[in-house]
């Protein structure tokens, strides 16, 4: 009786708000004494005796009495609220799951008293049914199914609440979970359980149909169309599957009135929303909507304002009297949430020092069709910036991280500087951008300051290069070693080898790359801060090159035809203000030389010659992208560079127009006895002595290449654009549309002396072949060989690939999605259309006649070992020169190209 009375009250205590405890325990402690024919206690103050602890538990009864915070001799009334607060502590603790009270015997005004519990069991095993293998190590990890966990009845539930839940987000609203916790028994004493957790999570519940009443103003498919993540399920819709979720319908509720707010009908509201369940397990939606009237803005005046003119906020605010009304311009306006930054009110006063300004809508007239606003605002103090801290930065030295600070102690608070620096640490490469977030602390409106600290994730930087792969023609094999936070001031130092002196935020780059038909080695040093005070980028590079004569159409190589090409170059680059401070202005001058040796091709017809090229380059570079270098998820990035020679034709001295014309001479009379002695190129025998004249010709020709491009005179111009969109979420990523432009030309000063051999565009393949240091751009085009895509009108030529054009552009579209963005490891899978095109002139050009292709591919990221990745692309078009139709499929390796 006596058991059965006392757990009934502990049950009924347990669910019971705390202040009926009391009530509850004159009960409890009035039927413990009649079970046991000892006196009332009615309240009456008693000294602790003996407090002996009975039951099932691990812990010693010393720790328990210190758990209840009783102590022998402490005077406490009994019942009273003193016990009651002891048992209110003890169920706190989770530790128990059965808790009782008894006084054992009374002496006098002294009382002895027992603590009878019952542990809470600890989890022995757990196993899930109903689910993958994984999906069950993953609900486990989540749930915190430890071994030795304490099974509580507030564990049980939780658990099944989340799983019930968590699929049910998925779309399986059937979803049953059932929870069984067995006893366990061993050798060794203790209260444990085994836990099993049934899922049963029966079909995915679609939305079968969408029905939409009293939408008169709005159709039926742009209700639905508002609708982001709510939609009916269609055999061909596949980014946005058509399962039901309740938070999501919920969303696309508000979404739906948003849309009509953004219309003019500020009235608007879903009146009912109704779930039918079919027969077939899926269910219909059924939406009565509310439109109301359409109304207009009216007067906007702003309160409160000190620091800008009305006329000021009202060119930010954009909304005109007149216009239709629109509340969701209006929010945004007035701070949008969606973008840091955003062209709004908000950031107006906050991107001037006004952190702590604070701006309302409020409809003050409503009157017909009109609504009259004002724009109440609270400015505030002005704040400045007053402890600026950098955690974390356990490798990267203070300077390099503090140099690249847009908020500096002192300064006028700025959101927009707050943003900037979280986007340029992260664009170091040193830093995890993904966990880039500033801290604010200790801010002080009445002192106008706060403080900010940004804390940073090192990752690694440097990279080993040990790759192979196929492109440019053959297998390219490549070692290099590339330093990203390189410390040259410590180079002497021992004690800074960990295991290379790093910190300093420089980069040195060794490389060697070598396939079937070139060589290369180049060392290359790049100091980002020239001083250390300001942005002054100082780079240089030293390489030198052995390449091979390759026929692009037979992949032969002739290693007896080769030219040697040596060089190097120094640059610099500054950060501007103007137009905007994302501008980079850079410039550097260049000197190579190249040295033939029985190099002749249709270019190249001074095979054993040489040729100097002494340039100077200067480009303009506006890069916004943000945050993540390897996978922007917004902004955009343009490239604009000049490379120019010397005007060596002015002075001298050599009439290129007398040169031009005699070669056309010679031409001629070369095509003449080509034509007159068909295969004389291959048999000397049909003529010997036309024969030996075309040799001469052949030699003069040369001699006359070989003195107009003894130095090289030319200038060459590109340009690329690159832009990122995030377009929504997939999961918790974002799939980002990467969109890319690119032109490129070269030219000559003087036409007579003509364009030179070197500094042509190569177009197709995979991109890779580009460190053949002859000034060539390679550029990719998936779905097709290697630098295939020649000039129409030299696409009848075996040779042609040899030449390069003068005159290219692409255009490509590129679908990202991330599978991880972890600093050991970034992936992401990607799909891409594009097309491209080269020319020998502008007379040819036209710049929709494209080579296309489309496919897919994967990159992969490792800071130890750069960018990996294979793409699959199909070429619509027949390669220039071939009438075999699409090109069909080609694999394309990628090997530390740009991302």
């Amino acid at each position: 009786m006596e058991k059965q009375v006392s757990s009934l009250v502990k049950k009924m205590i347990r669910k019971l708000p705390i202040t009926n405890f009391i009530t509850f325990l004159l009960v409890l402690f009035t039927l413990h004494i009649s079970a046991q024919n000892l006196p009332e206690t009615n309240g009456k103050i008693y000294e602790l005796g003996e407090i002996k602890v009975t039951g099932t538990t691990t812990y010693n009864e010393s720790t328990v009495v210190t758990f209840t915070g009783l102590k022998k001799g402490e005077r406490i009334a009994l019942p009273g609220d003193r016990i009651s607060q002891v048992i209110k502590k003890l169920w706190d603790l989770e530790l128990f799951s059965d808790i009782n009270f008894y006084i054992t015997n009374i002496d006098g005004d002294v009382a002895d008293i027992e603590i009878n519990i019952k542990e809470v069991p600890e989890l022995n095993e757990i196993k899930i049914t109903g689910v993958k293998k994984r999906k069950a190590e993953e609900l486990i990890k989540e749930n915190g199914l430890t071994k030795g966990a304490k099974v509580t009845e507030n564990l049980v539930t939780t658990t099944k609440n989340f799983i019930a839940n968590k699929y049910k987000k998925e779309g399986f609203l059937n979803t049953k979970v059932a929870v069984n916790l067995s006893e366990f028994k061993d050798t060794i004493p203790g209260n444990k359980v085994n836990m099993l957790v049934r899922i049963d999570k029966g079909d995915r519940v679609k939305i079968s149909n969408i029905y939409v009443e009293g939408n008169e103003k709005f159709s039926d498919s742009k209700v639905k169309k508002a609708m982001k993540n709510t939609k009916k399920k269609k055999f061909w819709r596949f980014w946005k599957r058509s399962k039901y979720i309740k938070d999501d319908y919920a969303e696309d509720k508000e979404n739906i009135v948003k849309k009509y707010k953004e219309k003019g009908y500020r009235d608007a509201r879903v009146v009912s929303d109704t779930l039918i369940k079919k027969e077939d397990g899926d269910i219909a939606l059924q939406l009565e909507i509310e439109e109301g009237n359409r109304y207009y803005f009216g007067n906007i005046s702003f309160i409160g304002n000190s620091v800008y003119t009305d006329k000021q906020l009202a060119r930010q605010l954009v909304i005109k009297k007149g216009d239709v009304y629109n509340g969701v311009l209006l929010e945004k306006q007035i701070a949008d949430g969606s973008r840091p930054d955003a062209d709004d009110l908000t950031n107006l006063y906050q991107n001037n020092g006004y952190l702590f300004s604070n701006i309302d809508g409020v409809e003050t007239k409503v009157y017909n069709d009109t609504i009259d606003f004002e724009i109440r605002i609270r400015e505030g103090k002005l704040v400045h910036f007053d402890h600026i801290t950098v955690t974390g930065n356990d490798k990267t030295n203070d300077h390099v991280v503090y140099r690249m600070l847009r908020t500096k102690p002192g300064e006028v608070y700025s959101k927009d500087a707050v943003v900037r620096t979280i986007r340029e640490l992260g664009q170091l490469g040193f830093f995890d951008p993904e966990q880039l977030e500033p801290q604010f602390q200790n801010a002080n409106p009445q002192d106008g300051t706060i403080d900010i600290n940004y804390p940073v994730v090192e990752k690694g930087s440097s990279q080993i290069e040990l790759q192979g792969g196929f492109g440019g023609g053959g297998f390219i094999g490549t070692l290099g070693l590339a330093f990203n936070n390189f410390s040259l001031r410590n180079i002497f130092n021992k004690e800074a080898y960990s295991p290379l002196p790093m910190g300093d935020g420089q980069t040195m780059r060794l490389r060697a790359q070598a396939s079937q038909f070139f060589q290369t080695y180049s060392l290359s040093f790049i100091e980002p801060w020239l001083g250390g005070k300001k942005p002054y980028q100082l780079s240089t590079s030293i390489s030198h090159t052995v390449q091979f004569l390759f026929n692009n159409r037979t992949r032969d190589v002739d290693r007896d035809r080769r030219f040697l090409i040596t060089g190097g170059s120094i640059g610099v680059a500054k950060r501007l203000n103007w137009p905007d401070n994302y501008f980079t202005l850079s410039q550097a001058v260049s000197i190579r030389h190249y040295n033939l040796k029985n190099y002749n091709t249709g270019l190249f017809t001074f095979g054993n010659g040489s040729s100097n090229d002494v340039s100077y380059t200067v480009g303009i570079n506006r890069n916004n992208t943000r945050i993540n270098p390897i996978f922007p998820t917004g902004g955009s990035e343009f490239n604009l560079v000049a490379k120019l020679s010397l005007p060596y034709s002015i002075w001298d001295g050599v009439d290129y127009s007398a040169l031009s014309q005699e070669q056309n001479n010679l031409e001629a009379e070369q095509e003449e006895i080509l034509r007159d002695n068909p295969g004389i190129s291959n048999n000397p025998n049909i003529n010997p002595q036309a024969f030996d004249r075309l040799q001469e010709i052949n030699g003069e020709i040369g001699d006359i290449d070989q003195e107009r491009f003894d130095w090289l005179e030319y200038y060459k111009i590109k340009f690329d654009g690159t832009w990122y969109t995030s377009l929504f979420k997939l999961g918790n990523q974002p799939l980002v549309l990467k969109t890319r432009a690119e032109y490129g030309f070269l030219g000559a000063y003087n036409n007579n002396r003509g364009n030179i051999p070197f500094e042509r565009f190569f177009l197709g393949g995979d991109g890779l072949g580009a460190t053949a240091l002859d000034g060539r751009e390679v550029i990719a085009l998936r779905g097709y060989p290697n630098q295939s895509i020649v000039p129409l009108n030299r696409a009848d030529d075996s040779d042609s690939g040899l030449d390069g054009a003068t005159i290219y552009n692409k255009y490509s579209l590129e679908l990202r999605y991330p599978i991880t963005l972890k600093p050991s490891a970034s992936i992401y899978m990607l799909g891409f259309i594009e097309g491209g095109a080269s020319y020998d002139s502008f007379k040819s050009f036209n710049p929709f006649l494209l080579n296309r292709s489309a496919g897919a591919g994967i990159r992969i990221f490792m800071p130890a070992f750069g960018l990996l990745g294979i793409d699959f692309g199909y070429g619509f078009d027949p390669i220039p020169g071939t009438n075999t139709g699409p090109n069909g499929w080609e694999t394309h390796f990628i090997i530390g190209q740009q991302f």
